[in-house]
């Protein structure tokens, strides 16, 4: 019996020796041998607003009376003419409606070649505007790779701030069984 008890004994000590040595932890400091910051890229964006003013031509007819004499004359020289080719009564009705149709269409065609050049050019200035996207760039400290030693041996750890010449460490010391 007591030959079990101190069996229990010794797993309940050593089950709680890591638990006890946690509280036992020590502070010391090494000494820091490189210090790398880590960069991130941050873009920003800025919507701009951009204006400028641009002369710009317009075409206009002149102010006055457009004639409709040429669509008019045109359709009566179309017809004569029409009339005339025809042999008997029936093509000639056809030929001057013909006639008629076509000389109109080429008298209106002139008339509008004649009264375009008449037109005139106006300028005028005026605002133009567009939105451009402005882009920079901001580089940002994230974190810093640290490289360390302690009692001869180099260690590494990633940190969000620049330790310094020395860096604290918890030293824990435990038997080994």
């Amino acid at each position: 019996m007591i030959s079990t008890l101190a069996a229990i004994t010794t797993v309940l000590a050593t089950a709680a020796t890591p638990a006890l040595a946690r509280n036992d932890a020590r502070f010391d400091y090494a000494k820091v041998t490189n210090v790398t910051p880590i960069y991130k890229t941050i873009e920003h964006r800025r919507p701009e607003r951009q204006c400028w003013v641009e002369t710009v031509s317009y075409e206009r007819p002149r102010d006055g009376y457009r004639s409709n004499t040429g669509t008019i004359v045109g359709g009566i020289i179309g017809a004569a003419i029409g009339n005339e080719l025809g042999h008997k009564k029936r093509n000639k009705q056809v030929g001057a409606v013909a006639g008629a149709v076509l000389g109109a269409s080429i008298g209106r065609d002139i008339s509008n070649r004649k009264s375009n050049r008449g037109s005139i050019t106006e300028f005028r200035d005026e605002e133009r505007c567009e939105v451009r996207h402005t882009v920079e760039y901001e580089e940002k400290v994230i974190g810093y790779d640290i490289t360390y030693r302690y009692h001869g041996m180099t260690y590494h750890t990633r940190m969000d701030r620049d330790p310094g010449r020395r860096l604290k460490v918890a030293v824990k010391v435990r038997p080994v069984y």
